[in-house]
């Protein structure tokens, strides 16, 4: 596992708007800053923020739950995937309807290599928010090292589905970085893109999720 490659995907691991708008409307006793500060770009900053809000006894379960993903995500961001884990599990425990909490645990458990209960949660994540491309995208990564190379596929094309073309774009610049495709990053699925995804899917070490740093000018 790799902080690159756990940048690279730095997309799937990011809340709604609504829970953030949400989080916002926070009773005064916790204060704005605090709230700013666990929804930081700065890892070490949201850390601490969250970690305030999470020891606020006046805090409703639902926005306990976002501040435990939240400091969960920069943990992970931060390389450090095992400390994270106890955080999604709480978040979910506060939260068990939130697919993005559910979707992030799958995923964490994934670059772990416990495949199964990755495959679990991402299910369940699934079965809440069908439409997520980030879960599609999970899925497929969890199909792919398991060997399942048809599911696999299947996943990657659900997750261009729904994620449009900023996600065709996110794949092309990967498969670019791979080796296997030489075409525009343009956005659009195309036969080239697609037998590219087929030779990659064929090999758990090919991830089509390029380096956040690599395809920023890209895909903005």
């Amino acid at each position: 596992m790799s902080l690159r490659s756990l940048k690279g995907s730095l997309k799937r691991l990011m809340v709604p708007l609504a829970a953030l708008a949400a989080a916002c409307t926070l009773s005064a006793s916790a204060s704005s800053n605090t709230i700013a500060e666990c929804f930081s770009e700065n890892n070490a900053r949201r850390i601490a923020g969250c970690s305030e809000l999470i020891e606020n006894p006046n805090l409703d379960s639902g926005t306990k739950s976002l501040a435990y993903a939240m400091r969960a995500l920069a943990l992970s961001l931060e390389g450090s995937l095992a400390q994270a884990l106890p955080d999604y599990d709480r978040a979910i425990e506060l939260d068990p309807s939130s697919a993005m909490a559910l979707n992030n645990r799958a995923w964490v458990l994934y670059k772990l290599d416990r495949l199964s209960e990755g495959m679990t949660d991402v299910e369940r994540s699934l079965a809440i928010a069908p439409a997520s491309p980030h879960a599609h995208d999970t899925r497929a990564h969890i199909r792919q090292a398991q060997g399942e190379r048809t599911a696999a596929l299947r996943d990657y094309e659900q997750a261009m589905r729904f994620g449009g073309e900023h996600l065709v774009k996110l794949y092309q610049c990967g498969l670019e970085a791979q080796g296997l495709y030489s075409g525009p990053i343009d956005g659009l699925y195309t036969r080239d893109v697609r037998r590219a995804l087929e030779i990659c899917v064929g090999s758990p070490a090919c991830d089509p999720l390029p380096a956040d740093e690599e395809c920023r000018a890209a895909t903005s």
